[in-house]
This record gives C-alpha cells, structure tokens and sequence, in this order.
C-alpha cells in the first residue's frame, strides 16, 4: 500500500557549466564537498566509490562544529556524464544504517531512499533534474527542499572556477578518509625503486617539487629518520616562502614518513605518509595528509592544495618518463 505521506520531491536547476564538470562535482569527493549541504555548513567527511554497488558516505557539520547528522547509500546505476541513480539513508558514525529518529526526525522516513540526478546538455549549459524519492511531507520536505536549493546555489558559484576542472593525463584521486584527512593515489609507469628514488633525491626536488611557477631551493633534506627538511621557493616577485619538517620514517623503497609546516603559518604541522605500491613495474603512490584540524585541512585544500600537488604529480612522472 501506498504511503501517503511519503512523497517525491523534483528540482530543476540549469547551471552554467559544461556537463561533465557538473558530473565531477557530484562524483569526486574533492568537488562534492566544497557545495554539498546548505549555507555554512561542511562536510568533513566524504567517501565515493564510484561504481555500480559501490558506496558513498559522508558527514554533515554545523557551522558551529558541531556535526549534525552522516548519511550513506550504494550506487545503483551510473551512465557518465548523463546519469546517476543512488539510494539514500541516514547512518551512524560507523557507518550504519540507522532510522531518521536517531537524529530526532521524523519517523515517517523510509530506511532507504532514493535519489535520481539527470544532467541534460542545455544551450552550452546543464539542466539537472533532482528526484529525490521517499520524503515524508510537511516540515521535513519542505527542509530537505532548501537543503537542495541551497546546495545548488553552492554549486553553481563553485563551478564559477573553471581551473577546477581541468583534467591532467593522469589525474591523481583525492579522497577524504577522516575529517582530518586527505589522501592522495597517483600511479606511475616507473619501478617502486625508481619513483622512491627519484622523489627522495635532494637533487631532483626542484625539478618537480611544487607549481612550476615558483623556484625551488633545498636549504636541508637529510632523509633518515630524525632528519630535517627545509625547502623555500620563490615567485617571479622574488617573494619567498618555507617550509620545514622532520622525517619520521624511512623504509625503502616502501614507505617515507614526514612532518610538514609553512613558515607563513607556524605551529600548524601536518604528517605526510607516503606508501610506494610495486604494481608490476608501475608503482601506486599513496600520499595521506593528517591535519591537526578540521579546519586546517580545509584551509589547505581551498588555499590550492588539489592543483598543487596534481601538478607536482606531474612534474615527477615527467622526470620518471625521461630517465627511462
């Protein structure tokens, strides 16, 4: 029998963007985190798997800090870039399914929704039809309906900022594991020996170590655990900028294990791991950033930390390339 307080609710959004940014908006976690949610609040967490029975997760935060609610669903169709069907459900911290009154809804709400985007080339713009199926009526649709609006309105001025979309020959994978975290998967056609080799070497990090627009000095670069590291680069302004850290662990060609800070911001340290995968000749390269904060991390991220280090990517996959 037909609930008759369950209801769907449909939104219709024309964005100027091409379609496949609009797509990578709502399928990597580096983009669906900077729109998704109302005015002012976060997610600190966001995890997709994109793919066919594959999840995705996430956390929603007030913008006092406090988080609000997570919610998580499986991926049930996907046709790139026209579109994507998913189911919906409230979860807890470890990922459970739990039911709306666990966060004080209503209990009308089904376990399971389901949610429907459709993206439409429209006049070199995209229109977007939300279906959003399985919302009781009342004050939780009419929520969950400025939610949306809200999150649209988010998307709409992120998509403003085109250099976002760009795609490299091999884009690097951003994922945020944690609401501290920020990992970063790269493979490189190049042995484990070679690419642990060539990343470590105080010679070659100038080659490739940051945005090209910038040089690169290598004041100190001991790479033994306990060792110092310090780096500054300089703009075309003559402008200099360090940056510092000590290494914590050193097992090659697997593993390098360091701390990182920028002098213009003393005190707030992030330890960078990076786990070097022999892939049969290739190598997979896992970079995780630990922040001390949520806010740090964020901070980092909106500052051009997704740019910085998919060109560095580059830069080293580069240097790898000719040395074959």
């Amino acid at each position: 029998m037909t609930n008759p307080n369950i209801e769907d609710l449909t939104i219709t959004h024309i964005f100027d963007a091409p379609r496949e940014d609009v797509w990578k908006a709502w399928t990597r976690p580096e983009h669906f985190i900077r729109w998704w949610g109302p005015k002012g609040f976060s997610l600190p967490v966001c995890k997709i798997d994109l793919r066919v029975g594959g999840e995705y997760f996430y956390c929603v935060r007030f913008p006092d800090g406090k988080d609000l609610f997570r919610g998580k669903g499986v991926y049930r169709e996907i046709v790139a870039p026209q579109r994507l069907v998913m189911t919906d459900s409230f979860a807890d911290d470890k990922g459970n399914i739990v039911p709306a009154t666990y966060y004080g809804m209503s209990g009308d709400f089904p376990l399971q929704l389901l949610i429907t985007v459709v993206l439409e080339e429209f006049d070199d713009k995209t229109k977007l039809t939300l279906r959003h199926a399985g919302i009781p009526s009342g004050d939780d649709s009419a929520g969950i309906k400025q939610g949306w609006s809200e999150s649209f309105d988010k998307l709409a001025e992120y998509l403003k900022k085109k250099e976002l979309f760009v795609s490299g020959k091999n884009e690097p994978k951003f994922e945020f594991p944690s609401d501290r975290e920020v990992t970063i998967t790269r493979i490189f056609d190049a042995p484990r020996e070679q690419v642990f080799k060539t990343s470590t070497d105080p010679d070659l990090i100038p080659q490739w170590w940051g945005p090209k627009r910038y040089t690169t000095t290598v004041e100190k670069m001991d790479v033994r655990p306990g060792g110092v590291w310090r780096f500054i680069q300089r703009d075309q302004e003559s402008n200099e900028y360090a940056f510092n850290g000590v290494y914590r662990e050193i097992v090659p060609p697997e593993l390098e294990v360091h701390t990182f800070e920028f002098e213009g911001m003393p005190g707030h340290v992030m330890t960078e791991t990076s786990v070097f995968e022999d892939l049969e000749g290739k190598t997979k390269l896992v970079v995780t950033d630990r922040f001390q904060t949520t806010e740090d991390r964020d901070g980092m991220f909106i500052s051009g930390m997704k740019e910085g280090a998919t060109e560095s990517m580059n830069r080293l996959e580069d240097i790898l390339k000719r040395k074959k």
